[in-house]
């Protein structure tokens, strides 16, 4: 038991949730980023503070989750076999996809119509609506939109083609085994991503780019020799972090540059953010507790849920007489509180089923 407990790398687990619970303040800062059409379910203003704080959070926090899940799937299928691997990434990624369109994402879509359009119908014909009414599938003005659980059905589909990858792999490289690269070797590998961001490329969410930080994942930072590289030089990384992440938030937010090189600052930031937080993390994050435990167990259903809980507390906030400072921290913990009470009734009565049925 203590051999499991050593080995296993507490500080992905950490890694994991603590990116989804900065989902609350980003997308908190999404109701004051931008503008009114570039887009959130419900908007107020542009303030600069909010809106260069979601801009430099943007270009790693999914990132790193697709890199994590690499890693995570080394680790999964050292005790599963690849049909026990499709079962669970079906159950876990695919079904509460299909939940998550058909049964929450309507409710932000009908916050939005109500906020945007002045809708007063039934949320019933909003709901025929969802599926009819034309759309750039964003649903930040109404209409049909995956909102967020785009997430979950990109990995699903990248998890599958990565398995046919690894199978091949075995098959006819069964020696393959990435150890002892060099940290700016590492570093370069910015480029790779940066190229497969233009494949597959919808809406902004490259599944090309996502499958390369997967496979990366997976046949790269899975690796100790690899992770004790990116320990050692964990205070490099940050520094190029902070500067690349500086000069990109200025650039984006004040200077309004867009273009080519303007990405590659992008993803070279990403790229950054990602290995400083994997390396600082062995160090800062690498521990478990009973809290550490629970939001592990709880970080999936805190994703499923936070934003229908998040755009309908907005929405009413929006309407206090408070500054925006007093609306951004409201928003953020009144549905940080929401999305925990709720998981925590969804537990028990789950729990409380389960044993009327094995009474049964």
């Amino acid at each position: 038991m203590m051999g499991k407990e050593i080995s296993r790398k507490y500080y992905i687990d950490n890694l994991r949730w603590l990116a989804i619970l900065l989902l609350f303040p980003f997308h908190a800062a999404q109701i004051w980023s931008g503008g009114e059409y570039s887009g959130f379910y419900v908007w107020s203003h542009t303030d600069t503070i909010l809106y260069a704080f979601s801009t430099a959070v943007y270009p790693w926090y999914m990132t790193l989750l697709f890199v994590i899940a690499g890693i995570s799937c080394k680790y999964a299928l050292r005790n599963r076999t690849y049909r026990q691997f499709i079962a669970e990434r079906t159950k876990k990624l695919l079904i509460p996809f299909f939940f998550g369109v058909l049964v929450l994402a309507p409710v932000m879509t009908y916050v939005a119509e109500v906020f945007f359009n002045g809708y007063t119908g039934s949320y019933l014909k909003q709901y025929v609506l969802f599926f009819t009414k034309e759309t750039d599938l964003t649903g930040y003005h109404g209409g049909f939109t995956p909102a967020h659980y785009w997430f979950l059905l990109y990995l699903f589909l990248i998890s599958l083609a990565a398995l046919l990858i690894i199978c091949l792999q075995k098959k006819y490289l069964p020696q393959l085994q990435v150890s002892g690269m060099p940290y700016a070797f590492i570093l370069l590998l910015f480029v790779p991503m940066w190229l497969c961001q233009y494949i597959l490329n919808i809406g902004g969410k490259s599944l090309g780019q996502f499958m390369v930080l997967f496979l990366f994942g997976y046949y790269i930072f899975s690796e100790e020799s690899i992770q004790q590289i990116l320990k050692r030089y964990r205070f490099v990384s940050m520094v190029f972090c902070i500067l690349s992440g500086s000069i990109y938030t200025y650039l984006y937010c004040f200077v309004n540059c867009r273009g080519t090189w303007i990405t590659g600052l992008y993803i070279f930031y990403a790229w950054m953010g990602i290995i400083t937080l994997l390396g600082i993390g062995q160090t800062v994050f690498n521990f478990h507790n009973r809290f550490s435990d629970d939001m592990t167990k709880a970080s999936f259903f805190i994703y499923m849920l936070h934003m229908p809980v998040l755009v309908v507390t907005g929405f009413f906030v929006l309407k206090l007489p408070i500054c925006v400072a007093g609306q951004f921290f409201l928003t953020v913990l009144i549905s940080a509180i929401v999305t925990i009470v709720l998981y925590t009734m969804i537990i028990q009565i789950t729990r409380f089923a389960h044993l009327v049925w094995k009474a049964i």
